[in-house]
């Protein structure tokens, strides 16, 4: 494994981090089983694996405990733990939403789950129009002064919300996001029309979900075909909604690119991302051992310029994007 800073910081994070939203048990396509969730963040722990992504929300604070349990034994120092507020987790007022208070109450919770003292990267998972960004902004700056948090990021906005966030910390002399989770990958590439460049200019760190595009990228799925029972696509509009003309033709690119290779479709996906200059640690979600090697392979995959530019050739990135929310 090898490493790098996020962002402008000094925060030492894999090339990789392990997403943890398949560590529990609220959907099918989950692992639904807790003790092969532990063995396999151990397995991504002796890789070299040192960042991983939860959030509150995840099968309703289960994932969380799950990492907790797991990184028990492991060297905090050396690990970075993130998760995520925003999303209800109860019924009744003041269940979401990114208010002091709920910002608080969560921070709280997320810490016993975790069983840590502290989180070293705590992400705001969406935008909320309904809490001035002022008081959000507050909330966060008190942990990382009060020491619950060590650094701040965001997730998922537009180009002018996060910019937005970014002066008003700028002007309130407030702790800045330092990083960005966009979903970006070779065939979902709007934010590049969106938040990659405020990102890039302004030393923001990117940790991309869905690097695989739901799986549409590791090369399961076949055009003309429906997908087998079981896969996400089968029960899931948002990667079905994939299957287009220019998806299918980047696919055949990696598919190309991967055969010369004698690599996996999965593998180049994520090594076409760990070019992106922009973009400091893909979140990975495997849900068996066989999978997390595979994409730790992604890392010392070096490809040139022309593979590259195949890649990119059949998509012109646009926002929003045609049929995203």
């Amino acid at each position: 494994m090898t490493y790098t800073r996020l962002g402008d910081t000094g925060l030492e994070v894999s090339r990789l981090c392990l997403g943890c939203m398949n560590f529990g048990s609220a959907e099918p396509w989950m692992m639904n089983d807790r003790a092969a969730s532990v063995e396999l963040i151990h397995e991504a722990l002796d890789l070299g694996i040192n960042f991983l992504d939860t959030a509150n929300v995840y099968s309703t604070g289960e994932s969380e405990n799950i990492v907790g349990e797991a990184v028990a034994s492991a060297n905090r120092d050396e690990l970075v733990l993130a998760t995520k507020v925003y999303f209800g987790m109860h019924d009744g007022p003041n269940s979401s939403g990114l208010s002091r208070k709920h910002i608080l109450d969560q921070v709280e919770a997320s810490l016993d789950r975790l069983d840590t003292d502290y989180i070293d990267l705590y992400q705001i998972h969406r935008w909320d129009d309904d809490t001035p960004i002022e008081e959000t902004l507050e909330a966060l700056d008190h942990l990382v002064e009060t020491g619950r948090v060590r650094y701040i990021g965001a997730s998922t906005m537009t180009a002018y919300q996060f910019t937005k966030a970014l002066y008003t910390s700028d002007v309130e002399d407030l702790s800045r996001f330092t990083c960005m989770q966009p979903e970006y990958n070779a065939v979902d590439r709007h934010e590049e029309a969106n938040l990659l460049e405020v990102c890039e200019g302004e030393g923001v760190g990117v940790i991309p979900w869905s690097p695989l595009a739901g799986g549409f990228l590791t090369g399961k799925y076949e055009r003309d075909a429906e997908p087998e029972s079981g896969l996400r696509a089968d029960a899931d509009e948002y990667t079905r909604n994939r299957f287009t003309d220019e998806n299918w033709a980047v696919l055949d690119a990696v598919r190309s690119v991967a055969d010369a290779r004698d690599a996996t479709p999965a593998q180049v996906a994520l090594a076409w991302l760990l070019h992106r200059d922009v973009v400091d640690a893909p979140i990975i979600g495997p849900r068996t051992s066989a999978h997390l090697h595979e994409n730790a392979g992604a890392v010392g995959i070096d490809l040139d310029a022309d593979e590259i530019a195949r890649i990119d050739a059949p998509k012109t990135p646009r926002w929003p994007a045609p049929g995203k929310d």
